[in-house]
């Protein structure tokens, strides 16, 4: 496995991309970028889905999580069905009832202007350095295994990555993505299982023997019932049902795709379908991190010091060269969807949030066109200097910290908008973005010190729940105090 052939079969794979993309561009317009025309599928927009969920973050780590949480992610997944029935039958009618472009028009509905910027604004900057921290880690392996081979700097080749999603999401959009994210969830399942099959094959097992060593191992633990542990399966199940609310109902990309359908009947089939296929897909996951670890001790390799690493060491190293290649198609084929995604929903959120382009009727729709498209180029350009300076800081603690803190800005949004649905107060506007800026400082410090403050407990997931009840409290402080406002 050469440099130059993973380089054919990278170039291979994203000659298909722009194929879809040309089929799919033609006669675009601003609503077809930021809507798709709501025309899309439900069921193709499901099966896409999974693609823009699972990062090139958990195709990596994911399995090697199996070392030391063994099983317990599941708790975690099976708490995302119940935040999905939440998106499904609360948030879903909400969006298609308002008619909403992006989802954080909403807040501006419901409390008024800054708490919809400070909504908008929260969305960007965690969608900006996640997006960011996932492109750094696919785009460095690419960078090992190809581009030092030619001596190419980094930057050239994130600049490379970047270009290739910028060109087949510039004037498609939404609608591209749609049919995009297929083939690349398609790509990213063969890799799964053929990387499963080359192990069960290469340890001399079937994939019914391989099932019951898994079974009986300690890596098949799922629940866990130590309130201090971060594994305790109560902290894990509620925590993953709101994980799913604030990162999938109240994140502007994933939202995208379901307005895109058309009809909220449609974007609820979806969503119920989504949800079943997430849950095998995952398991799925966690069973190939059970067999890597299984495969380096039948073999008596050494693990890796980084759990991160397992997957890629194991395939790229002891598999041979047809799995070195699988792994890192399916790497590519998780990190095309969330990277183009984001891009795609960072514009759309500040074109509409910020800049206003669908209130301003002085604009004609091709001048409306050319601002959203240098929006794009802008975007396209900031994600390109984070992920350079991701390589710049080169201390990979230092850079999950930064990845974890833009996590803690979803909970400002979960309080605002459990506030807004769940309330009828009207608040003191202005002030909301202050709240929103204490909220996840305070999770930051509690987090940081819970051992001595909470004697011994460590916040796993929920501190994501902690944080949007702060600013749920927050909000009743500045509730006004005349007669309860009514819902529009």
């Amino acid at each position: 496995m050469t440099p130059t052939i993973i380089l054919l079969c990278f170039l291979a794979y994203t000659a298909l991309l722009f194929v879809i993309t040309w089929l799919t561009s033609r006669k675009s317009t601003n609503r077809s970028f930021f809507l798709g025309n709501k025309t899309s599928p439900w069921f193709v927009v499901a099966y896409g889905m999974i693609g823009a969920s699972m990062s090139g973050v958990t195709f990596m780590s994911v399995p090697g999580w199996v070392g030391t949480a063994n099983f317990s992610y599941m708790m975690v997944v099976i708490g995302y069905v119940f935040g999905y029935l939440v998106i499904g039958n609360v948030l879903l009618p909400l969006y298609y009832r308002l008619n909403l472009t992006s989802i954080y028009s909403y807040l501006e509905t419901r409390f008024g202007f800054w708490s919809y910027k400070t909504g908008a604004f929260y969305f960007i900057l965690s969608r900006t350095i996640g997006a960011s921290f996932r492109m750094f880690l696919v785009v460095n392996v690419l960078q090992i295994f190809i581009f030092d081979f030619w001596n190419i700097p980094f930057f050239v080749t994130v600049l490379i990555f970047i270009l290739l999603i910028l060109l087949y999401t510039f004037k498609g959009g939404i609608k591209t993505i749609i049919w995009t994210d297929t083939i690349q969830t398609t790509f990213m399942l063969l890799s799964l299982v053929l990387s499963i099959y080359l192990i069960v094959d290469s340890m001399g097992l079937n994939l019914g023997q391989m099932i019951h060593k898994v079974y009986v191992s300690n890596y098949s633990q799922i629940i866990y019932t130590d309130w201090s542990d971060k594994r305790f399966f109560l902290k894990e199940l509620f925590s993953g049902a709101f994980i799913a609310i604030v990162m999938t109902g109240l994140d502007q990309e994933m939202m995208q795709k379901n307005l895109s359908c058309r009809s909220l009947r449609d974007a609820q089939k979806n969503m119920f379908t989504f949800t079943g296929i997430m849950l095998f897909v995952n398991f799925v996951i966690l069973f190939l991190g059970a067999s890597l670890y299984l495969f380096t001790a039948d073999k008596g390799i050494a693990l890796p010091a980084k759990t991160d690493d397992l997957f890629p060491v194991i395939a790229i190293n002891h598999l041979g060269p047809v799995a070195g290649l699988v792994f890192l198609i399916g790497l590519i084929s998780a990190a095309y969807p969330s990277a183009d995604g984001a891009l795609t929903s960072l514009t759309t959120s500040f074109s509409i949030d910020f800049l206003g382009i669908n209130k301003r009727e002085e604009l004609t729709e091709h001048k409306k066109k050319q601002i959203r498209q240098m929006v794009h180029v802008a975007f396209a350009g900031i994600l390109l200097m984070v992920i350079v300076l991701f390589r710049a800081i080169n201390d990979r603690a230092v850079i999950d910290k930064l990845f974890t803190v833009a996590g803690y800005t979803y909970g400002p949004l979960l309080g605002l908008y459990s506030f807004g649905l769940f309330t009828k107060f009207s608040v003191h506007d202005r002030w909301v973005p202050l709240i929103a800026v204490l909220s996840p400082v305070i999770c930051f410090f509690l987090s940081e010190y819970s051992v001595h403050i909470f004697h011994g407990y460590r916040f796993g997931f929920e501190l994501l729940i902690l944080n949007g009840f702060l600013t749920f409290a927050g909000l009743i402080l500045l509730r006004k105090k005349h007669e309860p406002k009514k819902q529009k």
